[in-house]
C-alpha cells in the first residue's frame, strides 16, 4: 500500500517554491542582517520585505512583527514577557481556555507557579469558549486574555471578536495563538481586536524553526513586554540574536503563497474533508468531535467509540495520523481538549485526528476511507466478540 500523509496539522512539507526562494540566503546572500556594510544591507532588505509581507497578511505594521524560532517561542515571549513586565501589580491576572496548545497551558502554569493568578475558561461540547464564564473571569485585575484562533486537535474556530471585546472592556490585552489559522483564513488584527498573535512557518509549507509574534505597537496601545533573551538588541530589543534570514524569507514566501491560494485550497480541501467524514459517518458509533462548530477546512477529529484505536493504528501503519496533538502523541493521557469538551477518557482515547493539506489528493482520500473502514470493521468485530 502507498503511504498516505494525513497529519498536516502536525507539520507540512516545505513547498518547493519556498525552498527556491530561500536557497540564495544560505550561500550567496549569507550576510548578517545586522551588519551595516553593503553586503549586510542585502540581507537586511530581504528581512524588511518579509516583515512587510507578514504585516500585510495580518493588517499590521512592519514594526509590530517580531521574528522568533516558532510559535512556541512567540507564545512564551508574549505571555512571560507581559507577566514579568507587569510583575505582581494589581493587573496581573491571566485568563486562557482549557483547550489551548501545551505551549500556552504550560507557560500559564509557570506564571501561576510564580505568583500570578491564572484562570482557565471552559468550553462547550463543540469546543467553543463559554463566553458567560469568560465574562465572570475577566475583570479589572486581568492583564491578558489568550484564546487560540483554531484548535490544533479539532479545527474548531473561536469567535475572536467577541472574546477580544470582553478583554478590552476590562482593559486587558487580547492574545491569540494563530498557528493553525495563519495562511488558512483571513486575519485582520484590527477587525478582530488582537493585541498579540503567534504563528509558525512549518504549518504553512514553510521551514521549521521560524515563526513570528505580532505585538501591537500603536499610539493608542503599545504592548509592554520584557525581553526573554538579551544580546545585540535585535527585533527592537525584544528578541536578541542573529536573524535567521533564510528562515524568515521562507516564512514570508510560504505566507504569500498560502494567501494567494487560500480561496482555492479552502474549497478543494473542504470538499475532500466532507467526502471523508460523510463516508465515515456511515460506520456505527462514529462521532465527529466539534462537528457542531465552525471548523477549519483541513481537520477532522473522529471518535471511534467502542473500538481499540491503538489496534486500528497498527492496521493503518501506512497512514500518518495523530492520536491527539502531535506534541503530546507519546503521552498516554487522554486529550485534554476532548476531555474539556465533555468526552469521557475512553471516548477521548478512542479519537484520531486526520488533517489534510496541499498535497492531499482525491485518490488518497478514497484510499484512506477504505483503509479506515476496513480497520474499524475488523477491530469493532474483535471487541464485540470479546464481550
Amino acid at each position: 500500500m502507498e503511504f498516505i500523509y494525513a497529519d498536516y496539522a502536525a507539520t507540512t512539507p516545505t513547498d518547493p517554491r519556498v525552498v527556491e526562494v530561500m536557497m540564495p540566503y544560505f550561500s550567496e546572500v549569507f550576510y548578517n542582517a545586522s551588519s551595516t556594510h553593503a553586503a549586510g544591507m542585502q540581507a537586511q532588505k530581504a528581512v524588511m520585505q518579509a516583515r512587510m509581507d507578514i504585516a500585510r497578511h495580518l493588517g499590521a505594521k512592519m514594526s509590530e512583527i517580531v521574528f522568533t524560532s516558532g510559535a512556541t517561542e512567540a507564545i512564551n515571549l508574549a505571555v512571560l514577557g507581559a507577566a514579568r513586565k507587569a510583575g505582581t501589580t494589581e493587573r496581573s491576572k491571566i485568563v486562557t481556555s482549557k483547550t489551548e496548545h501545551a505551549a500556552m497551558l504550560d507557560t500559564c502554569q509557570y506564571c501561576k507557579d510564580h505568583g500570578h493568578q491564572v484562570e482557565f475558561c471552559g468550553v462547550d461540547e463543540n469546543g467553543l469558549l463559554l463566553l458567560d464564564e469568560l465574562e465572570k473571569m475577566v475583570d479589572g485585575q486581568t492583564l491578558l486574555v489568550s484564546v487560540m484562533t483554531v484548535n490544533n486537535e479539532t479545527g474548531v474556530k473561536q469567535d475572536l471578536k467577541s472574546i477580544s471585546a470582553i478583554a478590552h472592556k476590562h482593559g486587558a490585552l487580547f492574545m491569540t495563538d494563530a498557528t493553525q489559522a495563519y495562511g488558512k483564513m483571513l486575519i485582520n488584527v484590527d477587525e478582530l481586536g488582537i493585541d498579540l498573535l503567534s504563528l509558525s512557518g512549518h504549518k504553512i509549507y514553510g521551514p521549521k524553526g521560524v515563526g513570528a509574534l505580532f505585538m501591537r505597537n500603536r499610539k493608542e496601545l503599545a504592548c509592554q513586554l520584557e525581553a526573554m533573551q538579551y544580546g545585540g538588541g535585535q527585533e527592537g530589543g525584544i528578541r536578541s540574536g542573529t536573524l535567521n534570514v533564510p528562515g524568515i524569507v521562507g516564512l514570508a514566501a510560504a505566507g504569500n503563497i498560502a494567501h494567494a491560494e487560500m480561496e482555492k485550497e479552502t474549497e478543494r480541501l473542504n470538499e475532500l474533508r466532507m467526502q471523508f467524514e460523510n463516508a465515515l459517518k456511515l460506520l456505527p458509533t462514529i462521532v465527529i468531535n466539534g462537528e457542531g462548530a465552525n471548523r477549519s477546512y483541513n481537520v477532522s477529529n473522529i471518535c471511534f467509540h467502542g473500538v481499540d484505536v491503538d489496534m486500528m493504528l497498527m492496521e493503518l501503519e501506512h497512514v500518518a495520523v495523530s492520536k491527539g496533538s502531535a506534541c503530546h502523541s507519546t503521552t498516554p493521557k487522554p486529550s485534554h481538549v476532548l476531555v474539556a469538551m465533555g468526552r469521557t477518557a475512553e471516548q477521548a482515547g478512542s479519537s484520531l485526528r486526520f488533517s489534510f493539506g496541499r498535497y492531499t489528493s482525491n485518490e488518497e482520500i478514497e484510499e484512506l476511507i477504505k483503509a479506515v473502514t476496513k480497520a474499524h470493521e475488523k477491530h469493532r468485530a474483535a471487541v464485540n466478540a470479546s464481550l
